[in-house]
């Protein structure tokens, strides 16, 4: 399948979980197709973009190895992405990223994962947090903060001054995200 193929089938992505997983098992079962839709994915005002990225985000939940060898390109990219219904899937694949870095269990995440592709995540996931984004892409950042920050002395902090100056004005979904990230900073 060509990129223009793979750009129009997304035409056929929608909200649906159907459509969603439906294309990303197609992607997992043909992993030439993950740098094309990279590619969709960085295109990152055309109005397919999102749809790339729910493709991508249901790819890396339902298998998480499949994004391994593409971690390169897609932490370069990462900080472009700017329509929110694109943002909130990429910041979503941040955190899974972060669980699977942090996981007790071995996967190839691990060892795939650079610290200079973690440091592109890092700086993301703060962009998300300081910009006007919406709570979905704010609380994946957060979760996928507090887990690098295991490693990054310095993200906690920072995390907390945040977190700390935006609780009185942000949402109830985000004051409940931050109250559980600072409880557990507080544990540390």
């Amino acid at each position: 399948m060509t990129t223009e193929q793979l750009y129009n089938e997304l035409n056929y992505v929608n909200h649906s979980r159907e459509k969603r997983l439906f294309y990303s098992k197609m992607v997992i079962n043909n992993p030439a197709l993950i740098p094309k839709l990279l590619d969709l994915l960085f295109m990152v005002d055309d109005k397919l973009s999102p749809r790339a990225a729910w493709v991508l985000e249901f790819m890396c939940t339902e298998n998480t190895d499949t994004i391994a060898p593409y971690l390169e390109p897609f932490t370069q990219g990462i900080n472009k992405v700017h329509l929110d219904p694109a943002v909130r899937p990429v910041a979503k694949i941040c955190q899974i990223l972060a669980q699977h870095y942090y996981s007790k269990e071995d996967n190839l995440i691990k060892t795939a994962l650079t610290k200079t592709q973690q440091e592109r995540i890092i700086e993301t996931c703060f962009d998300y947090m300081i910009n006007d984004e919406k709570v979905a892409a704010k609380a994946y950042s957060m979760v996928a903060l507090f887990l690098f920050g295991k490693d990054f002395d310095w993200i906690h902090s920072e995390l907390k001054i945040i977190l700390d100056r935006d609780y009185p004005t942000q949402s109830a979904a985000f004051k409940a995200r931050a109250r559980i990230i600072l409880k557990k900073m507080k544990k540390k």
